[in-house]
């Protein structure tokens, strides 16, 4: 079993008592050479998990600015594969910061699923958020990163059933994402109120680290 750094992580910052920051890029924006120092200069700045965007054509829950980083990335040949090499080249430099895939369904699926699992823990991922994978399709996933030591990361919403948020957090693995608003990532003036009542359904479920995302803008609202 690989070293489990998001659960090391989430010690960490229970332990100094602070809240924990995750940050997101996308792999290949602005190109493969400036994701290569801007992952180590997130984690040399304070990011306790830095989660790299698989690009993809078709990122249903992205706003326009993940949107344009994920179509320019593209437009750059960034694939499943250079993600993989990045993780892979980095690894060293940021020993103790997760490195969280995040993405769609598709390239993975695509990929193979054994395959996959077999090549994110090669070469050091320590999670998976699936944005358009539901809860109760990610079966076959979990078979083939859970003996690998592979985090997959539940997406809940407000909207989220109370049902599917027990059985979601229930299975949960490293942390449960939930998602502050029904819509899209971007910037927002201030956080939804929504968010913090998901927080307390799902706390219910779950003592695993709750993280809340989409439209956190600003110092004022972390």
């Amino acid at each position: 079993m690989s070293r489990d750094r998001i659960k090391e992580k989430f010690e960490t910052i229970a332990r100094e008592q602070r809240p924990g920051l995750i940050m997101f890029l996308t792999a290949g924006f602005p190109d493969l050479d400036a994701t290569r120092e801007l992952i180590p200069a997130l984690a040399e700045a304070g990011a306790d998990i830095i989660e790299l965007g698989v690009p993809f054509s078709d990122p249903l829950a992205e706003g326009p600015v993940i949107q344009e980083s994920s179509f320019r990335a593209l437009q750059n040949g960034t694939s499943l594969p250079d993600c993989f090499n990045l993780v892979e080249e980095l690894r060293e430099r940021v020993p103790d910061t997760p490195l969280v895939l995040m993405g769609y369904y598709n390239p993975i699926f695509n990929y193979g699923l054994d395959r996959f699992a077999d090549e994110s823990q090669r070469v050091g991922v320590d999670g998976l958020i699936v944005v358009d994978l539901p809860q109760a399709e990610v079966g076959p996933l979990a078979e083939q990163c859970a003996p690998r030591g592979i985090h997959i990361v539940p997406l809940l919403a407000p909207t989220s059933s109370e049902a599917s948020i027990k059985e979601s957090a229930e299975a949960a693995s490293g942390f449960v994402y939930c998602v502050s608003l029904t819509g899209v990532t971007g910037v927002r003036q201030e956080v939804s109120q929504r968010g913090f009542e998901l927080l307390n359904r799902v706390k219910k479920y779950t003592d695993t680290p709750l993280t809340i995302g989409f439209g956190i803008s600003t110092r004022e609202h972390v």
